[in-house]
């Protein structure tokens, strides 16, 4: 046996006060090439999960089933960024019909929470002083959990129902049950949330639930570091009643009640008729969104499909955001205010300054009218006429001084309100291709790190805070009421060919950096001509809620003076705090273009990357195993190694 602590891989944490080592995620980056597979493979942030995925591959799971697996392990070995008490997104590429399908897989508020009663609950969680938001660990900002019955749904909708819930949750269940080692991102994120963790649960207790047994720390628990072993019983025992018993298990039974208690206990309006009811209506397919994309030389390409269409989810997602950026760009061109860039244009000043400029635009929209417009449409931001008027803020020469939003419908009063969704940078996105052809475009979130970092007692996981980014403007689309969804910023991509064939799958999480990370890396790829390894690995720029502009350290230095050329505010980022620029996933698919060589059909190939910026990596699935093949897999070793 060794003699050494695992702290010992770990210098940075071998210090007196480990909580306050820092992890420099982008001191010597390994260089990563592009992963192929013809049998599927999983890009995500974190290696055990995406080894979870493969293992439902192989088992002759699907792309859906292989995604709800990598969702539950990311729960489990990176709670702090998503979980079963938040909510899930898919976009679903269907190779049997040929067609972008998506499922909406977000929580309401509770049928008490209008804008008065949750106004009076806010100002009795702080007595004497002004409300003007609902505050990212206020049990008002719980939403009903979308992520249990979105898991079920995706199966349900998109699966293989050869297999089972209790097959596709079971690697996560073992992973909590017999261990595992944490990893760097994740353990130092643990870490820097241990005191709201603590906050938070200070009288229930349950704190101890979501951190690491230690008979020398305070309380015998502390947050676990990089490096070591986590388990969290608690959590593989909900992921037990999930697969048992269904949807019912998580919002009708113990796990509802415990929510309700956990909140009720904590002054929150929610009820137990509102998890029921999620249960009943949850599954519901939405049609996604589009933009044709042919500007910057494509439709003159054939090389390059003579353009993209790009897929979102519609409002209350913040998708559109990404969308009317893309056609911003297009707007632009078509005026002769941006010239047809290439590669060698790539993260220039006015390459970016182009982008950036689309964003700002994009934003000032979004921010108004990302909204729940329930069974109604909402207003038309992607209309090209709207687009063209939008277009003429822009200035070649000089970033614009303010913004407002555009009036593509006449509706209330603008008020300044700027969502919380463009604080926050804590979500997982992971995409997964199987064999058959399918791909899942899938992200989960708590939004803000741990969520409300609340913990229902004998769950195992916290619950989100996204109702947060509810307004408390009764004139703001965005306003709370009951029974409604909030501007939502986790947002999956999808993009196909002009021939209605896929192209990707792609993300970028990050609160407000997701719909500028779909724009930067697809432009990376489609006018960069960059791989998609190294459009994730290439330094990025964000719009933060002032509509300044952050940098990435490694952006070149004629750049940044360009852009502060043009007017931008800019602000250089290094270190681990480039984390705010999102960590992204892409999957490319191919054929080959002459295998076999006496067959019709060529071979289909799948091509990925994995952002630097995260803990994990790009894993090929082998062929779909057979009888007792399938007990053969890393997990008869993971798992049975000595406790």
């Amino acid at each position: 046996m060794p003699s050494l602590p695992v702290s010992s891989v770990f210098p940075e944490f071998e210090t007196a006060d480990p909580t306050k080592a820092r992890v420099d995620f982008s001191k010597f980056p390994s260089r990563r090439s592009v992963v192929h597979s013809t049998n599927g493979l999983v890009a995500c942030s974190q290696p055990l999960a995406a080894k979870c995925g493969v293992e439902i591959l192989e088992k002759g799971g699907n792309a859906a089933d292989a995604a709800v697996a990598v969702a539950a392990a990311l729960n489990m070995t990176e709670p702090g960024s998503t979980g079963i008490g938040g909510d899930m997104f898919i976009l679903f590429w269907d190779a049997k019909q040929q067609k972008v399908r998506g499922l909406n897989g977000s929580g309401r508020s509770g049928r008490k929470c209008n804008i008065d009663a949750v106004r009076e609950a806010l100002q009795k969680e702080n007595p004497g002083g002004q409300v003007t938001k609902i505050g990212n660990q206020s049990p008002q900002a719980v939403t009903v959990p979308g992520a249990a019955a979105g898991w079920i749904d995706t199966h349900e909708l998109f699966g293989n129902a050869n297999i089972t819930m209790n097959d596709i949750l079971l690697p996560a269940i073992q992973l909590g049950e017999g261990g595992f080692p944490v990893s760097e991102m994740t353990g130092q994120s643990w870490m820097g949330s241990e005191k709201n963790i603590r906050k938070a649960n200070e009288k229930s207790l349950t704190f101890k639930d979501m951190l690491k047994k230690d008979p020398g720390a305070t309380d015998g628990c502390r947050a676990p570091r990089p490096g070591e072993v986590m388990r969290n019983p608690l959590l593989a025992k909900t992921f037990r009643t999930l697969a048992d018993k269904g949807k019912d298990g998580f919002y009708t039974g113990e796990i509802a009640q415990a929510i309700v208690t956990a909140l009720r206990d904590r002054g929150g309006l929610m009820e137990m008729e509102d998890l029921a009811e999620h249960s009943k209506d949850s599954k519901q397919e939405v049609t996604p969104i589009s933009l044709k994309f042919t500007a910057q030389g494509l439709d003159d390409d054939p090389k390059r499909g003579r353009g993209v269409e790009v897929w979102e989810h519609p409002p209350n997602g913040q998708g559109i955001i990404a969308l009317m950026a893309l056609g911003l760009m297009q707007q632009f061109q078509a005026a002769d205010k941006i010239k047809v860039f290439g590669p060698e244009d790539f993260n220039s000043a006015e390459y970016l300054h182009a982008i950036i400029e689309a964003l700002r635009i994009s934003f000032s929209d979004g921010r108004w009218w990302v909204a729940d417009y329930g069974s109604g449409a909402g207003p038309d931001l992607l209309q090209d006429e709207y687009l063209k008027k939008r277009a003429e803020l822009f200035d070649n020469t000089k970033a614009i001084d303010k913004f407002d939003h555009g009036e593509p419908v006449q509706r209330g009063k603008p008020v300044q309100f700027q969502s919380p969704a463009l604080q926050s940078c804590d979500t997982v996105y992971f995409a997964v291709a199987d064999g058959q052809g399918n791909v899942a475009s899938f992200i989960n979130s708590n939004f803000s790190g741990f969520g409300t970092a609340i913990i229902p007692a004998d769950c195992g996981f916290t619950l989100q805070n996204r109702g947060s980014a509810f307004s408390l403007d009764s004139n703001h689309p965005n306003s709370i009421a009951p029974r409604k969804r909030p501007y939502h910023t986790i947002i999956p991509g999808m993009v196909t060919n002009m021939d209605g064939s896929l192209h990707s799958a792609f993300g970028v999480m990050g609160g407000f950096m997701q719909p500028q990370g779909h724009v930067q890396v697809l432009l990376g790829q489609l006018i960069g001509r960059l791989n998609p390894q190294q459009a994730l690995d290439a330094p990025r720029i964000s719009v933060n809620e002032n509509l300044d502009v952050d940098v990435e350290e490694g952006m070149p230095e004629a750049t940044i003076q360009g852009l502060r050329d043009l007017k931008h505010t800019v602000t250089v980022v290094k270190g681990r705090a480039r984390g705010m620029f999102g960590r992204g996933q892409i999957i490319r698919c191919s054929i080959d273009p002459v295998d076999p060589v006496d067959a019709q059909t060529r071979t289909l190939i799948w091509s990925a990357g994995s952002d630097l910026r995260a803990d994990g990596a790009v894993y090929p699935a082998g062929p779909v195993r057979q009888g007792k093949e399938q007990q053969s897999s890393i997990f008869s070793y993971l798992f049975s190694r000595p406790k």
